[in-house]
């Protein structure tokens, strides 16, 4: 379980094994299609960059590869697309130490959303063509630069709807709409709190708030995060670093809150439930204090473990509060993802959401970008680009320059010098 969680919609088991399990370095042979040379089909096999988890562990357990992708392996309902943008998700973190029990294990093609072109359709497509920009997740297999996926599970982007936008929409928004509308069902006056609130969780989980009226919303994240969350809708941001954040809620509303969405786990899920005003909700959808360090850490595991919250039936009975676990991964109603991701972008399409994009690495910094999530420094969503990083051309140029800049200088001093000498001897004769 993840702060941000995987999406249920997923490649069916025959396509996963093309775009997460690839060879350990070389690329894989593409499929042969039926009914074509084996000859045809090399000439139009796809050069693909992927990010494969290679192995259980730090940073360097993910890394990139070139595959082969042929358009002979498009099926009729399918269509291959060319990848612009991919998201970072807390999942992928947890995936990397062997934490998320959704990732197929290694060698595995990461990513669980990410937009971008259609390149080709296969046969019975009728609501998609070439051309159109699209956003599309599954649980693994989105961070490579070419994928086939099904028609039905792609979803045509807005006009002015960035690429970096369309990859940070689907989980993110699909987790925090959910929670809040589906199990918590936030109305008008009621309040919130939401943990890593600066995340790309929180971030959709506030705008939302944003669309009922009168929603208090209360944000736990690091002081140096706090004006943008503010200025993002965060009512009353709280630094847990340096304070109980139980304590600021309670000055500033004894009674508590009325729904509380938890992505830490152990100890804190104990004050979110003693934070719930009478008839509120906790929801549950992550266990990000497991994480500590690169590696799986047994200990931060123990922790978490040893100080989750127990409840019985009759307990929440008597205190009138509801608990609830939420983990898109898990959740089998494809036509509720469709019908929640329509709702989204029409959403953005009224200028009611919009992702905030904190940075963007290209495929070969995905150390940087991980890191960057797992240091908590991001506010809004990380993204990763599959196109390669172009190299600084004018790099080269500017060694040089510096030089012919100090010549040229020296030079003028030297006339300046020679100026103001002529310039003394003429006054003394």
């Amino acid at each position: 379980m993840s702060g941000e969680e995987a999406p249920t919609q997923q490649l069916q088991p025959e396509q996963e094994k093309k775009p997460d399990e690839p060879p350990p370095a070389a690329p894989e042979p593409p499929l042969e299609s039926e009914g074509s040379p084996a000859a045809a089909a090399e000439e139009k096999e796809l050069p693909c960059r992927a990010l494969v988890l290679t192995g259980y562990g730090g940073y360097d357990k993910v890394k990139m590869q070139v595959k082969a992708l042929s358009p002979s392996q498009l099926k009729a309902g399918e269509v291959l697309l060319r990848v612009k943008a991919c998201g970072l998700n807390f999942a992928e973190l947890l995936g990397r130490q062997g934490l998320y029990e959704l990732l197929p294990a290694p060698p595995v093609t990461m990513g669980m959303e990410g937009c971008g072109v259609i390149e080709a359709c296969g046969e019975d497509v009728k609501d998609r063509k070439v051309g159109d920009r699209v956003i599309t997740l599954a649980r693994s297999g989105m961070w490579q630069e070419v994928v086939i996926v099904p028609a039905d599970r792609t979803f045509l982007m807005p006009e002015q709807m960035s690429f970096e936008e369309g990859a940070a929409l689907s989980v993110n928004y699909l987790t925090a709409y959910m929670m809040l509308f589906e199990m918590a069902n936030l109305r008008p006056g009621k309040s919130v709190l939401i943990h890593m609130a600066a995340g790309g969780v929180g971030v959709a989980v506030t705008q939302l708030c944003r669309t009922v009226q009168d929603v208090t919303v209360f944000g736990t994240a690091s002081a140096s995060k706090h004006e943008t969350i503010s200025q993002g809708g965060v009512t009353h941001p709280i630094d847990y670093r340096t304070k109980d954040y139980v304590e600021e809620i309670r000055k500033i509303s004894p009674k508590g809150v009325d729904i509380v969405l938890d992505p830490l786990g152990g100890s804190d899920t104990q004050k979110g439930f003693s934070l719930l005003k009478p008839l509120g909700s906790l929801i549950v959808f992550g266990a990000a204090n497991c994480v500590t360090g690169q590696k799986k850490n047994l200990l931060a595991m123990a922790k978490t473990w040893y100080h989750q919250l127990s409840l019985s039936a009759l307990k929440l009975m008597q205190v009138n509060k509801a608990v609830g676990g939420f983990h898109l991964g898990y959740i089998p109603d494809e036509e509720l993802i469709s019908r929640t991701m329509v709702m989204l972008l029409e959403l953005y399409k009224q200028g009611k959401i919009k992702p905030r994009i904190d940075s963007c690495y290209h495929f070969e910094e995905v150390t940087d970008a991980m890191k960057r999530m797992h240091e908590r420094q991001n506010i809004g969503k990380v993204i990763l680009l599959p196109e390669a990083k172009k190299k600084e051309e004018e790099k080269p140029k500017s060694d040089p320059e510096p030089v012919e800049s100090e010549e040229k200088t020296g030079a003028a001093v030297s006339e300046q010098k020679e100026e103001v000498a002529e310039e003394v001897q003429a006054e003394k004769d």
